[in-house]
């Protein structure tokens, strides 16, 4: 689906309130999501998604209110379509993400039909296995891994250009089948469980990341900020973009770090590491902007399904 270009504040917030409420379904994750969410808003200066996501921890932005201010059939499975993305942007939901998405359907009241082709749109993205179904060719080890990470950080840089929400779905399986890639050549076995640990332990967090691309896609159209509506939304396009960019790019190279050395960095070399190859990587954003915006004028529903289905870029 996309996000409407006529979407008005109350149902922006409403939306976004629904993707927070998803983001905190699992009570283990909560406090790192709510951290990783008011980073990623302040960076953007998305003060609705910062704002918003402190009212609902409080509990005083119930999902109930947001349902009510979607009152189109559309717009709840907008709403739904949304939320399972976010549980489901680190594998399998828990069990305290399953109870949230039956309780919302329900508030929702979405027929078994519309629920059935939100959940077979999502889980064809989201849910797709880490490991390519046939063996991939072999991919030399050490430097020649950098044309690679830079296709998919340009792949994702793109992206945040388009306007479906399957687009910010695409952005994590991308980056897991980057690292799954990057191990591989190193000679490492990897699984899904391993990678989304790996990328928790750098701070990108999955459901937060989600939650910030879908924030960028409702609140960048304002933009008052920035001199009214096509520029707020232009100017939140180039952010979201040179943020997946960066991100993309940074965790590429520190996987085929730790992994061509080992494993050997602890948890603070890896944070560490991440968070200044991110800064180094925002820099490059710049340069390769074209290569991006071209390869955003190619892309189209079909061929992203197709990408997250297969390798990604070769």
């Amino acid at each position: 689906m996309n996000i409407p270009d006529d979407s008005n504040d109350a149902k922006a917030e409403a939306l976004l309130t629904i993707c927070l409420h998803a983001a905190f379904a699992d009570g283990e994750k909560s406090e790192s999501e709510r951290e990783q969410i008011q980073k990623l808003a302040a960076e953007l200066g998305l003060e609705e998604a910062s704002s918003l996501g402190r009212q609902v921890l409080l509990g005083r932005r119930p999902i109930g209110a947001a349902v009510a201010a979607l009152p189109a059939s559309t717009d709840r499975m907008l709403a739904y379509e949304m939320a399972l993305a976010v549980c489901e942007a680190g594998g399998i939901p828990s069990d305290m993400e399953k109870v949230f998405l039956q309780g919302l359907r329900a508030d929702l009241q979405l027929t078994e039909s519309e629920s059935r082709t939100v959940e077979t749109e999502v889980d064809e993205v989201a849910m797709v296995p880490d490991v390519p179904a046939a063996t991939p060719p072999a991919i030399p080890a050490g430097p020649d891994n950098n044309g690679m990470i830079l296709k998919y950080s340009i792949l994702n840089g793109a992206l945040e250009l388009l306007p479906e929400t399957l687009a910010t779905m695409a952005i994590i399986p991308f980056q897991i089948k980057m690292v799954y890639r990057i191990g591989t050549s190193h000679g490492v076995e990897l699984d899904r469980r391993h990678i989304t640990e790996f990328l928790a332990t750098a701070g990108l967090g999955l459901g937060s990341q989600m939650v910030e691309g879908f924030a960028r896609q409702l609140f960048g159209k304002l933009g008052k900020r920035f001199g009214g509506k096509m520029a707020g939304k232009v100017a939140s396009q180039a952010a979201g973009s040179a943020t997946s960019f960066a991100s993309t790019y940074a965790i590429g190279k520190l996987a085929d770090v730790y992994y061509s050395g080992g494993r050997r960095l602890d948890t603070a070399q890896i944070r560490s590491s991440f968070d200044r190859l991110k800064g180094e990587a925002a820099q490059l954003h710049a340069r390769y902007l074209p290569e991006i915006q071209q390869r955003a004028q190619t892309l189209n529903p079909t061929e992203i399904l197709q990408l997250v289905r297969g390798q990604g870029p070769a």
